[in-house]
Formats: C-alpha cells, structure tokens, sequence
C-alpha cells in the first residue's frame, strides 16, 4: 500500500471515528431534549385536566368523550386524578390504563411530589396537586409520537450526512494526500536519474525549513560526501596504478636488458641490484597504501592502549637512526619531568602513531641540510603538544595547502625520494586519535608541525 492511499485511509478513519461520534452525541442531546420536553408538556396536560376537574368546569363524561375521540387522531394524554387515600376520582380511560396505579405508587408520588418514568414506549408523571386545600394525585401518560418520527427522520438525516461526508473526506484526503506527497515523487525520480556518471547531481529543494527540505538537504549532503569519496577513490585507483607502474617498468626493464645478452658477473650483480632496488621502492609503496587503509578504520575497530609519547618518540627515534645514521634527532621536553605520567599519556593505536610520527620526523631529516629533526614535547590543558622542526629548506604557500592531499610531491620532490602517501597518512592517523595537525613553514626558514594529542 503506498503512503498516499494508507495516509488517506487514515485520516478519513480517524475523521469517520470523530464524526460519528459527533452524530451519535448530536442523536443523544436530541433524544433528551425531546423526552425532557414531552414529560413537560405531560405535567402541564394533567394540570390543566385536573384543575378543570376539580373545579367543575367541565364534567367527568365531557372529559372521557374528548380524549375518546382526539385518540382516533392525535396521541392524546391520559390522565387520571386520584385523593391522597387511594380513591379514584377521574380517570380519562379506565379500560386503557396505561399507567396501572397502585397504592405503592401514590405513596410514592405524595412524598417525592413529582415523578417521571417509562412505562414500554409510553412517558408518565405522578404530580402531587393541592386544590381547595387538599393533596390529589394527578398521574398522565402518553407516546411521544411526533418527538419519536423527528428523532427517525434526524437519524435518517445524520446516517445520509455521514455517508456524504466520508466519501468527500475520502476524496479530498485523497488529493491532499497526493499534492502533499507530489514533493516526494519529485525527489524519487530525481533520485533515480543519480548514477555512478552523473553522480554530481542534486535533489531539488523548494523549502529548507520544512522536513521535505530538510530531507533533500541531507541527501544532497549525504551525494556531496559520496561524490568526494567516488572521487577520491578514481584519483587513488589512478595514482596507485600510476606509481605501481613505474618500479615495475623499471624492474622488468632491467630484467629484459639483462638477458638480451650474456654479461660478466659483475654486470649481474648491478642488475639485481637495480632490480633489488626497484622492489623495495615498490614495496615502501604497497606498505604505505596498506597502512593509509588502517588509517581508515573506524576507531572502534583498532586496537587502542595507553602510550606514553616519549617513550614512543624514543623508539621512533632509534628505529629511524638505525635505517638512516647519518640522521640527527634530538628530544628536548620544554617543562620540567611531568609530575602526573598522564599529562604525556595518550589513548591510542602504538603501531599507527609510530607511523605518523615516524613520517614526520623523517620529513624534517630528508628536507633539512643537516638531515635533523628538533623535537619538543609539553603539555597545556587537556592537550599533550609534540612540535617537530627542522631548520631545512621550508615550503612555499602552494606545498603547503597540498601538503596533505594524497600523492602530493611538492615543488622539491627530486630533492628527496618519495611517493606522496606519508604526509596524507600522518594526518589521518592523527585525526583517527582525535587529534590535531598543523604545519608552520616558509621557504629557508625551515617547517615545524605541530601534533596535539588528547591525554589522559
């Protein structure tokens, strides 16, 4: 069932339920007005009968004719008068008796005064009546039926009414129903037209404030992000094949150089360093991507401990003199020892952060004359501050604002060797810890970045 037809049967159902509700009430105030002013008009029938009664006005025989022949055409009011010992003084229809009075009845009526009930379909009263300083019972009943046929033809009216109205609500919740969800339909077949190639298109938005628009804002968000993330991926896919390419082209070259023709041990012994060589260009590469995607898992799903970052920056540290001796590095702390381990104390993935900080450090190395890398550990608030700087050939405002972009060589790339994947990783993984990245350099002055770590 689409929304249009299930919205429109339930408005009309809840409409129907408060509708008919609104009929049965208006049928109920009905009927009691109708039975309240009958049992008036009743009292005021036995009154009049009974004072003219009792007052001679008219004789016993002349009344009894009358409401004998106003029965043949009107629904006429018996009444009959009784004393207060139970006599019998007039009665309009003694073979009829609607009423049937008996001792108990009088009794009651003397002492409540006024009495009105149902007797099957016929309303009564019982009047306590005093004249010429006497109490009399009066008693009158009769059928309503002039309120009753009113009360059929409202019924009648109400139920037509109500069949009218449910079927124009229907129609017009139907069609209100449908221009409401026309903004929807909209939305859908725009959606559809949203491919893999034309991936930059949007949902339209008539209205930013309503849900609708506040719905096509989101996609269109939720598109901004995808389109991104599609294109980042092309770019990768294309920069990863490009940079595969190029060891291995070197590499099968050298292979195919070295066996056009026999050559002297020596010669063999440079190709397969050549080739040595180009293998562990490609394999730098291949871990580089691979740790760029560790990088892009979701914090729940690395493993996290508690690292001290001195301790980490130590083993950095050696790890990278050892690969590279003719490197200098010096770790310098700007406050005193910590008091609280906790203030240099990081929650966090320890091969990652190696990684990033590794990066960093060899960045400093490779674009410094003195190959060295200056590094200042504090603390202020709830940050643990890491500045590494190098007294090198800085960057320009264009390296700069694509120092982080993936693949980004820069304008000094032949100075040292590399594939772009480093920086791009650093940050990553320092956005993974929560942490934050900036980089402070001009040209022959030298860079310093600055990583700031939440602590424990």
């Amino acid at each position: 069932m689409k929304i249009k037809t299930k919205l429109t049967l339930q408005n009309t159902c809840v409409t129907a339920a408060v509708f008919l509700l609104c009929m049965v009430l208006i049928y109920l105030v009905s009927e009691h007005t109708r039975s309240k002013t009958f049992f008036h008009d009743l009292k005021s029938e036995a009154i009049t009968k009974a004072h003219l009664f009792l007052q001679n006005q008219v004789d016993a025989q002349t009344m009894q004719s009358i409401y004998l022949n106003n029965k043949k055409f009107i629904n006429e009011v018996e009444v009959a008068v009784y004393s207060a010992d139970f006599q019998m003084l007039y009665h309009d229809a003694v073979q009829n008796d609607i009423i049937k009075e008996d001792r108990a009845m009088i009794d009651r009526i003397l002492k409540e005064k006024d009495m009105e009930f149902y007797i099957g379909k016929y309303q009564a009263v019982g009047i306590r009546y005093s004249f010429g300083g006497k109490d009399y019972i009066v008693t009158a009943a009769a059928y309503d039926g002039y309120g009753y046929d009113n009360l059929l033809e409202l019924q009648k009216t109400l139920i037509v009414l109500f069949v009218v109205g449910l079927s124009l609500l229907f129609a017009a919740g139907y069609f209100l129903a449908r221009a409401s969800l026309k903004p929807i339909r909209d939305i859908v077949r725009e959606a559809e037209t949203i491919t893999a190639l034309h991936i930059n298109r949007r949902l339209p938005v008539k209205n930013e404030k309503d849900e609708l628009g506040e719905l096509s804002t989101a996609f269109n968000a939720l598109l901004e992000r995808l389109e991104v993330s599609f294109n980042s991926q092309k770019m990768f896919v294309s920069n990863v094949s490009h940079e595969l390419r190029t060891p291995l082209a070197a590499l099968i070259a050298e292979l195919d150089l070295s066996l056009q023709k026999e050559r002297s041990g020596e010669q063999y012994r440079q190709a397969m360093q050549n080739v040595l060589l180009d293998a562990r260009r490609m394999t730098k590469l291949i871990d580089g991507l691979l740790n760029l995607a560790k990088a892009d898992y979701q914090k729940e799903h690395i493993k996290m401990q508690e690292i001290r970052l001195d301790e980490l920056l130590l083993d950095a540290r050696e790890f990278i003199l050892r690969a590279h001796p003719d490197y200098h590095i010096d770790l310098l702390f700007e406050q005193e020892e910590a008091e609280d381990d906790r203030l240099i104390t990081v929650k966090g993935n320890l091969y990652l952060l190696n990684i990033a900080f590794s990066n960093l450090i060899e960045n400093n190395c490779k674009y410094s004359a003195d190959k060295s890398s200056f590094i200042q550990i504090s603390y202020w608030d709830k940050w643990t501050i890491v500045r590494l700087s190098d007294a090198g050939i800085g960057m320009s405002e264009a390296d700069k604002q694509h120092l982080f972009t993936l693949f980004y060589r820069g304008e000094q790339e032949k100075m040292a060797e590399g594939h772009g994947i480093g920086m791009t990783l650093s940050q990553k993984i320092i956005h993974l810890h929560q942490g934050n990245i900036s980089v402070h350099s001009e040209q022959g002055k030298g860079t310093t970045f600055v990583i700031e770590l939440p602590h424990l």
